[in-house]
């Protein structure tokens, strides 16, 4: 690698923080799908931030349950519920809407409905059973690396996948990553689950690949691709799937 390609790299890893965070950073230079690769290293930073915590907490003595409620909220403000949101407003649209217009409106409404607080509630729901276990054998910090760099990982493949719904959305912005942007993205995922869980990972990758699959499907079906939230959405399926698949 040549000097000249590092600042970009670095740039592009800050952009991918910026984007997916709320971690106070230094200015840099913009980038768009193109930086999409680095998106499963900032979901590994995000679940080794969240499992220094859970580790800190139990510690502490405070049981599973609990500290596994505030790592999961510790993510939600970390990353500003950024993909909580884009999930509840997934569910409203798709399950709402009678229309491929009508659903893509209900999405860009900030208000949460039904669909959306059942769907939230769920998800929040199965990632926390998911996470209770593996707090109480210890086991934080391989499955916590791994669902956010697969989670990651999903959003960049779904995006790549398929095209903007919405011609004017913040999807639409980034621009669509190239095909070698999303294989590289997913490398990078698969080897970081390998590295933390070994053989163990084959049940979460699996798990954290055909949610946001169907997902997908659904997405094109009844808005014709995808929008931001629907990359939210597939991150939040994503990771409490690999979850699930320590279980």
């Amino acid at each position: 690698m040549n000097g000249d390609r590092i600042p970009d790299l670095r740039d592009q890893i800050l952009s991918s923080l910026a984007l997916l965070t709320r971690l106070p950073l230094p200015d840099h230079r913009p980038a768009g799908a193109e930086a999409a690769w680095a998106w499963p290293l900032v979901g590994a930073l995000l679940g080794a931030m969240a499992a220094l915590l859970a580790s800190f907490l139990l510690a502490l003595g405070v049981s599973p349950g609990p500290a596994a409620a505030a790592t999961l909220a510790a993510l939600a403000l970390l990353t500003g519920a950024l993909h909580e949101d884009g999930l509840a407003d997934s569910a409203d649209g798709l399950l709402g809407g009678r229309s491929r217009d009508k659903r893509l409106e209900i999405m860009k409404d900030s208000r949460i409905g039904s669909f959306g607080a059942l769907a939230l509630g769920l998800v929040l729901l199965a990632s926390w059973s998911a996470l209770v276990p593996l707090l109480a054998q210890g086991s934080q910090w391989g499955a916590l690396i791994a669902a956010g760099a697969l989670s990651r990982a999903a959003m960049v493949a779904v995006m790549a996948a398929l095209p903007p719904a919405r011609p004017g959305g913040l999807s639409a912005a980034n621009g669509r990553p190239a095909p070698s942007v999303a294989a590289l993205a997913c490398v990078l995922a698969l080897g970081l689950a390998a590295l933390c869980l070994g053989t163990a990972a084959l049940a979460p990758v699996l798990a954290a690949a055909l949610l946001p699959a169907a997902l997908a499907i659904a997405a094109m079906r009844l808005i014709g691709g995808q929008t931001g939230d629907i990359l939210g959405a597939s991150q939040q399926l994503a990771f409490a799937a690999a979850l699930a698949g320590l279980g």
